[in-house]
């Protein structure tokens, strides 16, 4: 018997990754924020955790369908710099 692992879909890059592979982020009422703990109440999705990746969903337009939403470049600017804050502390410690 084989054990479940979920799968999920990158924003970025569209590759299917499994769901520990992956940083989960959510929208909310204060914009996109990344989930660390992967238990943040509202619509997530996922981003592998490359500077390719995040370049991409930065540059891309239109709605994010796992969010149901279109986030403002501003906002996607924001959430990549604070995974890029997140990269950069994980580094050094």
């Amino acid at each position: 018997m084989s054990v479940h692992e979920p799968v999920r879909t990158c924003v970025g890059c569209g590759a299917r990754s499994p769901q520990r592979a992956l940083v989960r982020f959510v929208a909310g009422p204060a914009g996109l924020r990344v989930d660390g703990r992967r238990r943040a109440p509202g619509r997530g999705g996922y981003l592998h955790a490359s500077p390719e990746c995040w370049r991409a969903f930065a540059r891309r337009r239109g709605p994010v369908r796992s969010l149901r939403v279109s986030p403002a470049p501003a906002e996607r600017a924001a959430l990549v710099a604070a995974l890029a804050a997140a990269e950069a502390e994980r580094g050094e410690g």
